[in-house]
């Protein structure tokens, strides 16, 4: 079993890589597959899967290259302002899980183009909860003069890093911001069945796996227009940390809290092997979420002319973050 878990936990790792390209559901089968290889090919495999997330967790994250524009000075100042408003007691604060939220509520429904201040979206049904957090970034944006689409990414990294146990999730800046409103009901609701999920994200080009991290940022998350009789309840126990919880008192029904969306991903089979994975390992969660939160916020952005902005986050690099552990602690097994 501990055999079985190292190799699924691996691949967890490894494909959401190649989920960068055009995966799609088959990415779970081929988990499936692997957790029943036989010796000598399974070996092989290990050796493989070790090796290419070996290179995932050394990669680099923040931008070391000389030749590399460096990031403006602009971003280490406004990093600063964010963490005092994204921690508080040592834990994420409540703008800080409206930062993540805000990076999905901008990205999913067209493009990250900063429609979400500028086209005045906060006002939306679907995105009650986070008035005052764009009320806020708009006042930033205009202080400084940053991108409103920059900062609204540059944010959710920021925040997710603030939350104790955060990744590094490596954050560019230079899109193009737009005033033109994304499309409404493509955010998909609390209520949303599985099939669904699976199949929105897919047509977004995110696989299974990307779609059962993504939804671990829910660690940090509360629900407040789900029950309304219960408003600000947290969906797991450990709301101001960044911790793997989340899937295991999700998937027991221990949680707070869950949304009847995220119960449906963690029993979906396209997503359910993934999911008792990162339950069991948070180092495999945060392998799979860090690229699967660089796709979203990358939605609908050309690369071309982006500034990697990495070092301007709390703790700079994802090798700083990585550094002093060997593979077994980065995937905390």
């Amino acid at each position: 079993m501990y055999i079985r878990n190292v190799l699924i936990a691996g691949f967890a790792a490894a494909s959401t890589v190649e989920a960068y390209g055009n995966s799609t559901i088959r990415e779970e089968q081929k988990i499936w597959d692997v957790a029943h290889l036989g010796a000598p090919k399974g070996k092989r495999f290990l050796d493989d899967i070790f090796n290419m997330v070996g290179g995932i967790l050394g990669g680099s994250g923040g931008g070391g290259d000389d030749d590399e524009p460096q990031c403006p000075e602009v971003w280490s100042q406004i990093s600063k302002t964010l963490t005092e408003q994204f921690l508080g007691d040592g834990q994420c604060t409540d703008a800080a899980r409206a930062a993540i939220r805000a990076s999905f509520h901008d990205c999913f429904n067209g493009a990250c183009d900063g429609s979400l201040i500028l086209a005045n979206e906060c006002s939306n049904t679907e995105n009650r909860g986070m008035e005052r957090l764009c009320s806020n970034l708009a006042n930033v944006a205009t202080q400084t003069r940053v991108g409103v689409a920059d900062l609204i990414q540059f944010a959710a990294a920021h925040a997710v890093k603030t939350c104790p146990g955060g990744p590094t999730v490596p954050v560019k800046v230079g899109r193009q911001d737009s005033s033109t409103p994304g499309a409404l009901g493509v955010l998909p609701g609390p209520n949303v069945p599985g099939d669904t999920l699976v199949r929105s994200f897919a047509s977004k080009g995110f696989s299974p796996i990307d779609l059962a991290a993504l939804v671990g940022a829910h660690t940090a998350a509360k629900q407040r227009h789900s029950n309304p009789s219960k408003p600000g309840t947290s969906l797991d126990s450990t709301v101001g940390t960044w911790d793997n919880r989340f899937y295991s008192e999700t998937r027991r029904g221990s949680a707070p809290f869950t949304l009847p969306s995220d119960r449906n991903v963690a029993n979906h089979p396209a997503t359910a092997i993934s999911w008792t994975t990162f339950a069991v390992s948070k180092g495999a969660w945060d392998a799979a979420f860090v690229p699967a939160m660089v796709k979203l916020g990358m939605m609908g952005v050309e690369s071309d002319g982006l500034i990697d902005c990495t070092s301007a986050l709390p703790g700079g690099s994802r090798k700083r973050d990585i550094k002093n552990s060997n593979i077994f602690d980065r995937l905390n097994w």
